[in-house]
């Protein structure tokens, strides 16, 4: 099997559920609190990881305590963290959760460490991407970082895929250099200066790819997703379950899709994989507690694939 490195950030999640999100200047009850791990690139991570890929994670963690619990708790699960990097200039990421009753949340992000995990740190383990098959990315890290590892995985010719979240303009060169770019509406609104609600959903995505991209990926919530490059074309429906929060699904997705095309699939049993494994996942509680397992989500398929 071929070898995914992720590369982004890692955060302890502090999580709260409440009836609704309080107003300005508004003190509420919460319901429940969990703290577990998070942050985009470590759920990216250990969702290709518990679904079958075989993945190196490089993130920034301080020496603090949340630090060093997320490096044993990344071990304890098999995640290769190697080429971690700690440092003592910044405390590790939190992200403050709060759930509200019908699954959504809001999120506030303190990046802490993640934002030292810098260039210089790239060109140190460019053995490991050069050793790998694919990247997989996303924006809780520095822009710059991103472009140097885009730059010298173009040049080893490794697959870039790019989850574009949190939503940011790309620059052309950038653009360039994806193989595989990851964007829900949002996100393909921002980089494309369009409006789906104004052009649809395909021609937004036709947008992206004429900007250089070679394949869009479109996620699209309960409506599911779309894929389009010049050779293929799939829209998959979402599947019908009851979400209880929805932190994480778009990185269960994302870590989904990774490890079903590393392994060899074609584009559209690898989307149903992803879908499947997102839909798991918001009927969980939590960031990476939430996402299943490669033997979970193939039973869930057996038993639902006639229903999606």
């Amino acid at each position: 099997m071929g070898k995914i490195v992720v590369i982004g950030s890692s955060n302890t999640d502090l999580i709260t559920t409440v009836k609704n999100f309080p107003a300005a200047g508004e003190t509420i009850v919460g319901k429940s609190f969990l703290q577990v791990m998070g942050g985009k690139g470590a759920n990216q991570a250990v969702a290709a990881h518990k679904l079958g890929g075989n993945v190196k994670f490089v993130t920034c963690l301080g020496t603090d305590a949340n630090g060093q619990n997320t490096l044993k708790y990344f071990r304890e699960i098999g995640l290769d963290v190697s080429s971690a990097l700690l440092v003592d200039e910044a405390p590790s990421g939190t992200a403050i959760i709060l759930v509200d009753e019908n699954g959504e949340n809001c999120i506030v992000v303190t990046p802490g460490s993640n934002h030292l995990l810098l260039p210089n740190h790239i060109h140190k383990i460019e053995d490991d991407i050069a050793a790998c098959d694919r990247v997989l990315m996303q924006m809780e890290i520095p822009y710059e970082t991103i472009k140097t590892v885009c730059e010298f995985a173009y040049k080893q010719r490794k697959t870039i895929m790019l989850n574009v979240a949190p939503a940011c303009r790309l620059d052309e060169e950038l653009l360039k250099m994806i193989d595989i770019l990851i964007v829900n509406e949002t996100e393909a609104e921002t980089i494309s200066g369009e409006k789906m609600i104004e052009i649809g959903e395909e021609a937004i995505v036709d947008k992206l790819l004429d900007l250089g991209v070679q394949t869009v990926v479109l996620t699209l919530g309960k409506q599911g997703c779309l894929m389009k490059n010049d050779k293929e074309f799939y829209s998959i429906p979402a599947f019908s379950v009851k979400a209880i929060d929805t932190t994480a699904a778009g990185d269960t997705f994302c870590g989904a899709l990774a490890a079903g095309l590393t392994r060899g699939v074609g584009w559209e049993q690898a989307l149903k994989f992803a879908t499947a494994a997102s839909a798991i996942c918001v009927t969980r509680m939590g960031a990476q507690p939430s996402i299943p397992t490669e033997k979970e989500v193939n039973e869930f398929l057996n038993k639902n694939t006639n229903i999606n």
